[in-house]
């Protein structure tokens, strides 16, 4: 008998599988062959420029410049700083494809004034208070 069952649902299974939905076949999209690959062009001719910049902002304070020139591997230039303790600092660089040399030099005389705080906190603690029995 059990033997009878095991068949008859084997039967099923194969017949409800047939009822199964069909999905369509699996088409991969077509893509366009890819472009040849082309060598990166480089300049031949040797870099030249100048430029130079320089920045004065009364509010902030900032003071501060660059000049720089380059023919080739020769480079040099400078630029010059506020520092914050009242000085000038001054950096001139040359560079002649054989590494840097730089001249630091400082002008004026640092400045360190003693520091006053202008704002004095008027913060009162309150009494305590205590419970009335």
């Amino acid at each position: 008998m059990s033997l009878k069952v095991i068949l008859v649902a084997c039967v099923a299974v194969v017949a409800l599988a047939d009822k199964a939905p069909v999905y369509p076949q699996y088409v991969a999209p077509k893509y366009p062959a890819p472009a040849p690959y082309k060598q990166p062009e480089y300049p031949t001719a040797p870099p030249k420029y100048n430029y130079n910049y320089g920045v004065a902002d009364g509010y902030s304070g900032a003071n501060f410049g660059h000049s720089e020139s380059r023919d080739g591997y020769k480079t040099e230039g400078s630029y010059t700083v506020d520092l914050p303790d009242g000085r000038k600092q001054t950096v001139k660089y040359v560079d002649n494809g054989d590494g840097l040399v730089a001249e630091v030099t400082y002008e004026g005389e640092a400045q360190y004034p003693e520091y006053k705080p202008t704002y004095k906190p008027t913060y009162k603690p309150a009494p305590p208070k205590y419970p009335v029995y």
